[in-house]
């Protein structure tokens, strides 16, 4: 080798190499073999894949054409082809598994069939929309989404309708209609319905292709000789069918990194599983496999709070620490943990204080990033921050766009000028699906429509005299909810939307039980997918991190106490704090004395009026009364469910009500 090439190859892997920290560059170097990337949130997972990949060509050990990067979202394939550009490298296979099904389908489906690929169909929605409506209560009124994702469920593990039934009691997982025999009858008319239309579905795009590479051995040898080196990212996402695809594009490859974090497996209920990452080693003996552990995002107050929780995430240890420059920082921001006594409270508090790291410390709207756990929780937030003058942005799907409330507001412009508000608006939610015993089986989807629909119902009953019609009604919820931002505000989502995403300041409110860990009614979600993400949330935040949760949803989050931030409740109220009937996350504690006496003077208020009890007060509003323990008007204006009418009709009884039984 001559001097120049020498030198040439030495200016190559510096230009490549030189910006990445030990373990990075060990990761880099790891250019053939089994590879294993355990990257921590923040570590500069995606600066390491693709200055690898670059360093396999730039070393002349691969050219680009014999690569194949798989991602799981559009915007990471793009980002890895831009990022692999700007350091020369061009022509490598940069795709999602859906996009790299659907580019070998179209050669080998052909080829190996006789017929040209069907339609691909858009969304699962509109043909399951023909499914469902023609079902029972309450089946007919279930999220068309949460029906969708089940279908996805089964499909991710390659299971048929005929074998629907065998998978549940085999896996005992929790399908979310009342009769899994009904379950199993819709998702035999979807596939059947497919069929007849020609079309297929995106789980389709890698079932079918799974079956042709297990059909045609010879098909897949071609697929794995043409890819000599293959990377997948969020390898802690796969499930089933895209491992078995793996299988079969890796089965011959001189190169095969995965790049992961098991502490980051949320996607459990689509079929993720962080077991193919975490067994990569047994199921590759020679595999090389390095930790990043040094965040280029995180304080070290916060990263400090996220370490407390991974003792009980399992999997690979992995220990974060900040990058130089952040554990060089002096007095970074204290994480901050907060209890409130009612959700209105804990809403306008964290409003306040986006306004102030705005006014005060110039943090942009869209640094900040308010996670809660299921979407149901937005109009909290948004109504807050609308009363704040703070813009926002949801990216989870606003109130107003949502199934619930859309529905509602679209029978009541049918209904404007009927004059019994409340009737008129339970009526609409009764017939969008609501319960007023909350008691509907399924998942978060099931719970945001209850209480997407629940919130409506209470709202029309709160200031029931202020509105003339219902026509006044629906337009002050759609300005009430209205989102107010010129592309740059603070951002609603929900946690799983998160990740992957990072902001400045990270507010993380509800932090009660039946929250996270989310358990509805009828159903619980695993224990060990919400506890990662919680962990998820709190690595997000960049320097400002504020954990809450309200006295008024309940008992605080088992996760606090991991996180040992197990704050005690003020002392206005430690007594029980439960909401009503009408709210399936609380309670009401059935022996408080306050709790009999508010019941008793709402049952005689309801008789001399001649109203249902509900329309004095809800027991959601008496739970609020009771924890907040209001003794003025404006305190007792402040708690959720008295408007100006309601305090102005029954303020001064309540307020003595709860003079008389303040125990201090």
């Amino acid at each position: 080798m001559s001097t120049h090439t020498r030198e040439s190859d030495v200016t190559a892997a510096d230009a490549i190499l030189g910006p990445l920290n030990a373990a990075q560059r060990e990761a880099a170097l790891a250019i053939t073999g089994p590879v294993a990337i355990l990257a921590g949130a923040g570590t500069g997972k995606t600066t390491t894949v693709t200055r690898r990949i670059a360093w396999q060509v730039a070393s002349g050990t691969f050219a680009a054409r014999d690569i194949l990067a798989v991602t799981f979202t559009d915007k990471a394939a793009g980002e890895l082809r831009e990022r692999l550009g700007a350091l020369g490298v061009r022509g490598i296979e940069a795709r999602t598994f859906h996009s790299a099904a659907l580019w070998m389908l179209k050669y080998l489906w052909p080829q190996y069939t006789g017929s040209e690929l069907p339609q691909l169909m858009p969304q699962k929605i509109l043909l399951l929309e023909d499914i469902v409506r023609g079902l029972p209560a309450p089946d007919c009124f279930r999220p068309r989404r949460e029906l969708a994702q089940e279908i996805e469920w089964a499909k991710n593990r390659r299971v048929t309708p005929e074998r629907y039934l065998d998978e549940l009691d085999r896996t005992g997982h929790e399908q979310p209609l009342k009769d899994a025999r009904r379950m199993q009858r819709i998702y035999a008319d979807y596939e059947a319905a497919k069929e007849r239309r020609g079309q297929w579905d995106y789980e389709d795009l890698l079932g079918k292709l799974a079956d042709l590479l297990d059909a045609h051995p010879e098909a897949a040898a071609r697929l794995s000789k043409r890819f000599r080196a293959v990377t997948v990212d969020e390898y802690q996402d796969v499930n089933l069918l895209q491992q078995a695809l793996l299988d079969h594009w890796t089965c011959d490859a001189e190169s095969v990194c995965v790049v992961g974090d098991d502490y980051q497996t949320i996607f459990g209920f689509t079929g993720a599983s962080p077991s193919w990452l975490l067994e990569f080693p047994e199921r590759h003996p020679d595999a090389t496999v390095v930790r990043l552990e040094d965040s280029y995002r995180s304080t070290t107050p916060v990263l400090a709070l996220a370490n407390r929780l991974t003792p009980l995430l399992g999997g690979f240890e992995k220990t974060l620490r900040p990058c130089e420059a952040l554990a060089a920082l002096v007095d970074p921001p204290a994480v901050r943990c907060e209890v409130f006594g009612t959700k209105v409270e804990e809403a306008r508090a964290i409003a306040r204080a986006c306004q102030a790291l705005h006014l005060d410390e110039g943090v942009p709207w869209n640094e900040m990033a308010i996670l809660y756990r299921i979407n149901a929780r937005s109009p909290e937030f948004e109504a807050a921050l609308t009363d704040a003058g703070v813009p926002f942005v949801v990216t989870s799907g606003a109130y107003l766009d949502r199934a619930g409330a859309r529905g509602v507001l679209r029978q009541l412009d049918y209904r404007r000028s009927a004059s019994d508000v409340p009737s008129e608006v339970r009526g609409a939610a009764e017939r969008g699906g609501w319960r007023a015993d909350g008691q509907v089986k399924g998942n978060d989807e099931a719970q945001t429509l209850q209480e997407d629909l629940s919130r409506l119902v209470e709202m029309s009953m709160e200031q029931e005299d202020a509105w003339g019609d219902v026509g006044e009604f629906a337009d002050a919820v759609r300005a009430r909810f209205a989102v107010r931002h010129e592309g740059n505000g603070v951002a609603l989502l929900t946690m799983h939307r998160a990740k992957g995403l990072e902001w400045t300041a990270v507010f993380l409110p509800r932090l009660n039980d039946r929250e996270l860990p989310f358990k509805s009614r009828t159903s619980a979600a695993d224990v060990d997918d919400e506890r990662r993400l919680l962990y998820v949330g709190i690595t997000r935040a960049k320097r400002h991190l504020a954990l809450s949760r309200a006295v008024e949803a309940g008992a605080p989050s088992t996760f606090l106490r991991d996180l040992g931030m197990a704050v005690p409740d003020p002392v206005r109220t430690r007594s029980s704090s439960r909401s009503g009937r009408s709210s399936p996350s609380v309670q009401l504690d059935e022996g408080h004395p306050l709790v009999v006496a508010l019941r008793e003077w709402r049952r005689e208020v309801s008789t001399s009026i001649g109203k249902p009890a509900y329309t004095v007060f809800s027991d959601a509003t008496i739970a609020n009364i009771v924890a907040t323990r209001p003794t003025s008007p404006g305190a007792l204006l402040e708690v959720s469910g008295v408007g100006p009418s309601k305090l102005e009709k029954y303020g001064e009884a309540v307020i003595d009500l709860v003079r008389e039984h303040d125990d201090g």
